[in-house]
């Protein structure tokens, strides 16, 4: 790889989370070819898929991340769950 990946701080943190959003693509991929989805209306105020979820639900958890490391000293790692289970709550009722 070598100089390839140089201008990125490649961290234990980072690399979990490109894991973990590789391993969510993958998932919703087997998902939908073992059951396709339908659009349902939830808390949001239009009707969604699954894939729509996710990635609203990734957008969300990444402007709280954003928003935790701009407003506040406490460490990161709460910002990440809090944004994960907002993301989880997306997916499951939104």
């Amino acid at each position: 790889m070598g100089d390839s990946f140089a201008w990125m701080a490649w961290t234990t943190p980072i690399a979990i989370f490109f894991c973990c959003i590789f391993a969510m693509l993958v998932g919703m991929t087997i998902w939908e070819l073992r059951s396709p989805t339908i659009e349902r209306k939830g808390f949001l105020p239009l009707r969604t898929t699954r894939g729509d979820r996710l990635f609203i639900g990734l957008l969300t958890a990444a402007y709280i991340n954003l928003a935790w490391v701009g407003l506040t000293d406490i460490n990161q790692w709460f910002g990440a769950a809090i944004g994960f289970l907002v993301l989880i709550v997306m997916m499951a009722k939104g």
